[in-house]
């Protein structure tokens, strides 16, 4: 661990240049403001960062004077030097210097009475390494911004400031770098949400809690509509269930303990009830399957729902709508014979891949998440682990599928099939899932009769195929930069009449265009043409009807799209040809 923190050290050049450019940051740091404390610094994807509280707050505009600092350290060719120190040299050491982060770190996270430290100049930091030789080969590297951060992650502690930069081995990977990182701020979904009214967040609502806005809800319930039809399609049964429930069903589940962190208090009432708000929807579609006595007949069972999904993730976590504390997941779980189970996954790993097709969802991979050897974590025996994995890695291999494993990231019922795509920032995150589980049919001593009339226990998948809503919104929205296809947008025509004369043949239009279920606006404010055209643009509004008098007298509309293309078509072909791009789900 490079800090005595929670982060995993690193041969790897790369991870040394960053993170010995976290010292250097702090070494700066300290030289500029003498009283600052120091937490931990280490390297992060595509840079580091380092955790500091200052006796006054600091802003971007600051950074500038510490990157100078930092730069005329680096040309001093101040050596890294490691020193082994005693724990009591090391705590006294660190106590002189005022740095009490480092002293908890000592007491909780160093073991023995060796303690690694290493210099660089006067500045003292506590680490186990390695670094780069010298100051001088930090040559390539870039402050980015100011966050706040909870010291050592914990909302109960204090609240720091956390300053992240990049550094790369040469000035032109840097440069290449701050090009991407531009671009990444074009799609940053949490800016275009913003800036194209799709989402807000209130605090007096809550951090993690989004708003979705008429537009926004536009793309979501077309999103639902997709995805509902699809399932239902393919032999999916849909149902309702409620946001809360007893927690005793949740305790039999073994999710009150398994994800105690994550899920709200109780409710409790006089009476000795208690509610809890829902982490998962499992127990539910559970419920549901044991409501009546199931044949053989009738199995497979796919029960699903868009359900929602409450989690308490730390503040500190929360990111847009990639991380939430209320999230609708598209969720299904299957019940089916053991011989049906390999069927019941593919078809599972098809379906996440036809929504990926038609969502333009086409950089993902794949991970088969299984259990590792800490058996306290894990429901089950080591059999139906077997078995379980199997049935999973034989379905993606049998589908031309590569994946790679992710050892300890199972369910606690089960392995899993993770489907992982990256946002604009290439932070990879789950966007899908397919998970087999022997273990909650056993909790909840599920069966259905056999052919030959026996009680049998069915096989349990659950099944994300095209994973929450909010996730799913977040990529959709950076991938087409909230361009998106016309069969999602919110609005797919703008009619926009010349002058007010065209006003009436301008309703028209619109009546035209809504009869073909089609969602349409009309600007008819008094602005001029080109200014109306601009203002389509800029919300990415896949198509304008511009009418004026010849337009009228034709029965056309001058059409222009988004990308800048123009035509002048008769309103009956264009009404049809828009109607057709959306009936196919273009993109």
């Amino acid at each position: 661990m490079a800090d005595y923190g929670d982060h995993e050290s690193s041969e790897d050049p790369l991870h040394i240049l960053r993170h010995s450019t976290a010292h250097l940051l702090a070494a700066a740091v300290m030289e500029l403001y003498p009283d600052a404390r120091y937490g931990i610094g280490p390297p992060v994807q595509d840079g580091f960062y380092y955790d500091f509280a200052f006796s006054k707050p600091i802003s971007e505009s600051d950074l500038g004077a510490i990157e100078s600092r930092m730069r005329r350290i680096a040309q001093e060719d101040r050596p890294f030097v490691r020193e082994i120190m005693s724990r009591q040299q090391a705590l006294d050491e660190f106590r002189k210097l005022g740095q009490d982060f480092k002293v908890e770190l000592i007491n909780d996270k160093v073991e023995g009475d060796e303690v690694s430290v290493y210099r660089t100049g006067d500045f003292l930091d506590l680490c186990r390494g390695p670094h780069v030789r010298s100051t001088k080969e930090l040559k390539a590297f870039k402050l980015l911004r100011v966050a706040g951060a909870y010291w050592r992650g914990d909302e109960k502690q204090p609240q720091l400031t956390r300053i992240y930069g990049t550094a790369w081995p040469s000035a032109k990977e840097l440069e290449e770098h701050l090009k991407f990182l531009e671009e990444a701020e074009k799609r940053d979904h949490k800016k275009l949400g913003k800036d194209l009214k799709l989402f807000m967040v209130d605090e007096r609502v809550g951090p993690g809690l989004p708003l979705w806005l008429p537009a926004g809800a536009t793309v979501r319930r077309e999103l639902e509509r997709f995805i509902v039809d699809e399932e239902l399609a393919r032999g999916y049964v849909h149902v309702r269930t409620p946001d809360v429930a007893r927690l005793d069903l949740y305790r039999q589940s073994g999710h009150a303990k398994l994800y105690a962190e994550y899920m709200y208090p109780p409710m409790r009432f006089e009476d000795g009830e208690e509610l809890e708000l829902r982490p998962v929807n499992c127990p539910h579609h559970i419920v549901i399957y044991q409501s009546e006595l199931r044949s053989y007949r009738e199995l497979p069972i796919r029960i699903a729902e868009i359900g929602n999904n409450w989690r308490y993730e730390r503040s500190g976590t929360l990111i847009g709508l990639n991380r939430v504390r209320m999230f609708a997941l598209n969720d299904a779980h299957i019940f089916c014979t053991p011989d049906q189970l390999m069927d019941e996954v593919k078809g599972s790993i098809d379906l996440a891949l036809y929504f990926s097709e038609v969502l333009g969802i086409d950089e993902f991979s794949y991970r088969l998440s299984t259990r590792d050897d800490a058996k306290e974590k894990w429901l089950g025996t080591e059999e139906q682990w077997q078995i379980a994995e199997a049935a999973l890695s034989e379905a993606l291999e049998s589908m031309g599928q590569k994946y790679e494993r992710g050892v300890g990231e199972a369910a606690f019922y089960g392995p899993k099939i993770d489907f992982q795509v990256r946002d604009a920032h290439r932070r990879e995150f789950t966007n899908s899932t397919v998970q087999v589980d022997f273990q909650l049919p056993e909790r909840f001593d599920l069966e259905f009769v056999a052919e030959d009339g026996s009680r049998q226990r069915p096989v349990m998948v659950h099944r994300g195929a095209a994973g929450s809503m909010e996730r799913l919104f977040s990529y959709l929205i950076e991938r087409y930069i909230g361009a998106f296809p016309t069969w999602l947008h919110p609005v797919q025509v703008v009619v926009i009449p010349i002058t007010d004369a065209e006003r009436d043949y301008a309703k028209r239009v619109v009546d035209k265009v809504r009869k073909a279920h089609l969602r349409v606006e009309i600007d008819d404010r008094s602005e001029r043409m080109q200014r109306k055209i601009r203002d389509a643009q800029a919300r990415k509004v896949p198509y304008m009807a511009i009418v004026g008098g010849r337009e009228a007298e034709a029965e056309h509309v001058n059409v222009r799209d988004r990308s800048g293309g123009q035509t002048d078509e008769a309103l009956e072909s264009f009404v049809q040809r828009v109607a057709e791009e959306v009936a196919e789900r273009r993109r």
